[in-house]
């Protein structure tokens, strides 16, 4: 491809709104264009490297047996009320008419519509197991679109669905798929970590998400540097220490201007500990058969020196979505926010107590009465609920298996698997005929990896402060020639060689300055970059360096530059596959 006649340009300064130096980067290099929030064009180095990273998924899927599909953006709605999460699904799910009334949506991802399908295709144990995937368009309407393909609304995603006639055949699908991921994120050459994880809209029970450690994440992953435990925050446990005591009578006290722990432990002279928290939130439930959507006022209560992990507490609620509580709605159901308890909390009001609480005693919490607390209160006696591990884990606090202190870090989720189990399949009569004649539902699970963000990840992961260096794998191309010479007949002939040996090039055959080209390629950051002067082409030599390394400088022989450049393509892809983990799942989390 000629840099003359590519369709894009780089740009010296990135655009507004560029919040990381990979998505700046993909910008000034001219890999993609953003066209709306969280909607992105891709340009033909973007769409290369793509195309290459979909390659890779394609070989690993299928040397584990995988059957490539493709199933529609624009579902019909009749098959996702089936199993009801057209009714749980919140706004971000984008729903439509079409021309004669018919309820219609966008798929976010493709269960419904991959179980419709097999309910007509799989009829007998004997059609099992099975594995088909595909590489496809979906659409999830974020509220909070940002750092490029990193959080996007329109996105490209691998995503793979098994078929199996027991959780055996399942365990060993779920198996292939761990190992699978390894293999494609080592090739694509990003370092992930695998956690254990929250199923979320999916279902199921089993999950692990893979992860790219960075500062621009949102997750955060707590680890143990100890014994490797590890796990997304969302549903990370540690081991809680519980301040026990022969219970005492609840006895109310004054304490002014005390609407924080901070402020009514300073108060009190008390540790954290010895307090508990509730936090008020409002959970939203819907009615999977017809859509009809409550709210109910829930109450998180926590001991004082813990935070309650909302996706802990609206898991443990089965509520649809959460948000903060109003002082009015608190004050409607006869509670007072600063000094408000689960304590006399009436009827209708969901409460969720973490075990740090249900197993202490005399803790003081609010008494629901402005500046006034109660003093050794305690849970079953004094006020009801359903005990949960709502608290958030953070760094510091105890391994919940080996009791060492934990870290915390944050991370890019870059791909997914769930074992869904009958979720999908006894929703939707999915059911199979077994060798006893009996019928009984298909074992499902469900697999995903971003491409876009797997993409967006590896600029983050491979740039400098001069552009993008992506691996030989996934980058748009494997060669940049440079021209420098007055006279391109010689350059001219150099590419038509380096082409039809099948190296990917992008020439630059621009009548720009010396200057210009190299910041050019710098910024694109393809692997191997050729620069042919006039100096070098009159000693029948060129300059290569990688870019990845610039400070060396080698020099080819113009009659051996193409077997040398292979050879070097060649080294650069081993060192990228000796990189490449195979990893197996043990069986846990």
């Amino acid at each position: 491809m000629r840099m003359s006649k590519l369709f894009s340009r780089t740009l010296r300064e990135a655009p507004n709104g560029a919040d990381s130096k990979g998505y700046e980067y993909l910008l000034r290099a001219g890999f993609i264009r953003q066209l709306g929030a969280g909607v992105f064009n891709l340009l033909p180095l973007g769409f290369r490297a793509v195309t290459k990273i979909e390659t890779i998924i394609r070989e690993e899927m299928d040397r584990i047996g995988g059957q490539e599909i493709l199933m529609p953006l624009v579902n019909p709605a009749d098959v996702w009320k089936e199993t009801g999460r057209y009714y749980s699904i919140d706004r971000e799910m984008s729903r439509f008419k079409d021309r004669v009334g018919r309820d219609m949506v966008l798929a976010m991802t493709h269960e419904e519509v991959v179980t419709d399908l097999a309910r007509t295709e799989i009829d007998s144990y004997k059609r099992m197991p099975l594995l088909v995937y595909q590489i496809q368009t979906k659409w999830r309407d974020d509220p909070r679109p940002r750092a490029g393909l990193i959080r996007v609304r329109e996105f490209t995603m691998k995503d793979s669905y098994s078929f199996d006639v027991d959780e055996a055949g399942l365990d060993t699908q779920y198996r292939a798929h761990y190992t699978a991921y390894f293999r494609i994120f080592g090739r694509t050459g990003l370092p992930v970590i695998v956690v254990g994880a929250d199923s979320g809209m999916m279902g199921g029970k089993v999950s692990h998400e893979y992860m790219y450690l960075s500062p621009i994440g949102e997750d955060t992953i707590i680890t143990c540097p100890a014994c490797h435990y590890t796990a997304n925050r969302q549903v990370a446990s540690f081991k809680k220490s519980y301040h026990k005591a022969e219970m005492k009578e609840m006895e109310k006290v004054f304490t002014p201007e005390t609407k924080t722990i901070e402020e009514l432990v300073d108060y009190l002279k008390i540790d954290k500990k010895q307090t508990a928290k509730s936090v008020f939130m409002v959970g939203t439930f819907i009615d999977d058969t017809n859509g009809e959507e409550q709210s109910k006022l829930i109450v998180g209560v926590v001991r004082g020196d813990l935070e309650v992990e909302e996706n802990k507490l609206q898991n443990a609620a089965r509520a649809n979505a959460l948000r903060p509580a109003h002082p009015e709605e608190i004050a409607e159901m006869g509670m007072v926010a600063g000094y408000g308890s689960a304590i006399g909390a009436k009827e209708g009001i969901l409460v969720i107590v973490d075990d740090s609480v249900a197993e202490s005693n005399n803790l003081v919490a609010g008494a629901n009465e402005w500046e006034h607390h109660y003093l050794n209160t305690n849970f079953g006696r004094d006020y009801q609920g359903t005990v949960a591990d709502i608290a958030s884990a953070q760094a510091g606090f105890a391994c919940p298996v080996c009791s060492a202190p934990l870290s915390a870090s944050k991370g890019i989720e870059v791909g997914n698997i769930f074992q869904l189990g009958t979720r999908y399949s006894e929703a939707m009569d999915c059911y199979y005929q077994d060798i006893d004649s009996t019928r009984k539902p298909v074992i499902m699970g469900s697999y995903g990896i971003g491409v876009g963000r797997l993409l967006a990840s590896l600029a983050e992961e491979y740039c400098d402060d001069l552009g993008l260096a992506l691996p030989i794998t996934v980058a748009p191309m494997q060669v940049h020639l440079v021209s420098l010479v007055k006279e391109s007949e010689a350059v001219d002939q150099l590419y038509e060689e380096l082409t039809a040996a099948g190296i990917d090039v992008l020439y630059d055959d621009r009548k720009e300055s010396a200057g210009v080209k190299f910041a050019d390629a710098d910024l694109i950051g393809l692997p191997i970059r050729i620069t042919v002067g006039n100096r070098s082409l009159k000693e029948g030599k060129v300059e290569v360096k990688v870019r990845s390394n610039l400070s060396e400088t080698m020099s080819f022989d113009l009659s051996t530059v193409v077997s040398e450049t292979q050879a070097l393509i060649g080294r650069l892809v081993a060192e990228i596959e000796a990189r490449i983990e195979e990893k197996e799942w043990d069986g846990g989390l």
